[in-house]
């Protein structure tokens, strides 16, 4: 059972924010530390990926190297769900951390020593950018019951949002006396330090919520995605054996027994394919990306527009790149401040009294507005506004909803599943923008209201997708089981746990 806390003084100041109970402010507020460094470490990363790759090799191989992307997370995350099948959760978050700690630190010799990197690079920081950020929602997840999650993930988003506005602003005041190097140092610490918290993190709630199981039916021992080692000896069959009666023994008095899921052994794709929740998250994802990229695009062509007006008819004296520059600032400034205030003191009334299966269709419904609006008011004005208020609420409300929809999920589920959707599918949403740019652009010479049309078939789409996500997610609520796939497990006999 777990152990009664009162409420300390943390969880009644967070209480403003979101609907913490005693004993829960702690955790919270470490996991949103956690969320923040890791932001911030990438918004460090992010700068020295793009500055390295215009200035080895032009704005047109950024563009291709998205295809690299996908095609190198097509390989990575088939062999991080193997990994997930093999080692215990923290080992898993560690291996994997190091890896990516150990690179940065190869990176910064390389560059120090003049070798060219901009592309190894800019592969290196997109696949970190989604990759180490699902694994830590995963991780989050697992802590997490479904209902614990919908109060509290408001607050460790709010993390996410702080450290990405503070890494940027690091980043700009330390790349110009420092270079493109060391900086990238300074991120491998960055991440060596949460790495800290997160194993602080998993040592402290398995000491609260696994109190009662044997060290062989803990998350210290079987694999991350719930998959149990095979016996080794007849002692520890034997060991298996005494622990399924007593555990059996137990739910026939009537007690409350939890213990971990246990995997299927699936690989991550085939997990998904094999699971309609899953996918349906996973397109939801492709289309966010698709949608949301593509009005990045609407929104620097209207931009090119009006500096292009404003310094014909002499209504400015800035310079094209200055004019837009200032533009892009003012933009990201009023974008992180309304997405901050979202996340502090919306997201969680919303999700509250909305509920995840409506909140996650909120996001969609907006975005039919703002290219609606795009496409019958193609004006400066117009188009920023809309497109603040769709970054906003994706960045602050959505971005929390979305990491939600993993809480009824099961463990293999939560860090396979959501490796593929948030890393595969979130790159090949970038390049299906890419794709629909290019032909758009070059092919058919379409224009900014012809883009605005194209996204509000694909806000369609994702409309009717989150829907289905939204029945689905309350169906999972309201059964209390997990999402079912199509395919029997392929684990060894003991991973049942029978």
């Amino acid at each position: 059972m777990a152990k009664q806390h009162q409420a300390s003084g943390l969880d009644r100041a967070l209480r403003v924010f979101s609907d913490v109970r005693a004993g829960e402010g702690t955790s919270a507020l470490l996991l949103s530390l956690n969320c923040g460094l890791i932001l911030a470490a990438y918004y460090i990363i992010k700068p020295l990926r793009d500055g390295l790759v215009l200035a080895e090799y032009s704005a047109e191989i950024k563009s291709y190297l998205q295809v690299a992307n996908v095609l190198a997370l097509a390989v990575i995350v088939p062999l991080y769900g193997r990994l997930t099948d093999s080692v215990p959760r923290r080992r898993l978050i560690n291996v994997v951390t190091y890896i990516f700690i150990g690179l940065l630190g190869l990176f910064t010799l390389m560059g120090l020593a003049g070798l060219p990197l901009g592309i190894a690079f800019f592969i290196y920081g997109s696949v970190f950018a989604v990759m180490i950020v699902a694994q830590f929602w995963s991780f989050a997840n697992d802590i997490y019951r479904r209902e614990e999650g919908e109060r509290l993930f408001p607050i460790i988003a709010f993390g996410a949002s702080l450290g990405g506005a503070l890494g940027a602003t690091f980043a700009g005041q330390i790349i110009e006396p420092l270079g493109l190097y060391i900086p990238m140092a300074l991120a491998a610490v960055v991440l060596f330090i949460q790495l800290q918290i997160t194993n602080y993190v998993d040592k402290r709630e398995r000491a609260v919520r696994e109190a009662h199981l044997p060290d062989i039916k803990s998350t210290a021992t079987i694999a991350a995605s719930g998959l149990m080692p095979a016996p080794k000896s007849l002692d520890e069959l034997e060991e298996m054996a005494a622990i399924e009666k007593a555990i059996f023994e137990a739910k026939e008095r009537g007690d409350d027994v939890q213990e971990p899921e246990q995997g299927s052994g699936q690989s991550a794709f085939a997990l998904v394919w094999h699971t309609r929740y899953l996918l349906l998250i996973c397109l939801l994802v492709m289309l966010l990306n698709w949608v949301n990229t593509n009005g990045e695009f609407i929104l620097g062509k209207v931009i090119e527009t009006a500096a292009a007006e404003a310094i014909a008819s002499g209504t400015t004296q800035l310079s094209e790149g200055a004019f837009i520059g200032s533009f892009y600032a003012n933009f990201y400034a009023v974008v992180n401040v309304v997405g901050l205030l979202v996340q502090l003191f919306l997201t969680s009334r919303i999700v509250k009294f909305a509920g995840v299966h409506r909140a996650v269709m909120i996001l969609p419904i907006i975005s039919m507005g703002v290219y609606t609006i795009m496409a019958f008011i193609p004006v400066l004005a117009a188009v920023r506004w809309s497109k603040t208020a769709e970054n906003a609420t994706d960045y602050s409300l959505n971005n929390t909803v979305r990491n939600m929809l993993f809480l009824p999920t099961t463990r293999e589920q939560k860090y396979k599943g959501k490796q593929v959707s948030d890393s595969f599918f979130h790159r090949a949403g970038d390049v299906m923008s890419s794709a629909t740019v290019f032909i758009g652009s070059s092919v058919l010479a379409l224009g900014t209201t012809a883009f605005a049309l194209i996204n509000l078939g694909l806000v369609a789409v994702w409309l009717i997708i989150a829907v289905a996500i939204g029945r689905a997610y309350s169906e999972l609520v309201e059964t209390g089981q997990p999402p079912p796939t199509r395919r029997k497990s392929v684990a060894h006999p003991f991973a049942s746990g029978t």
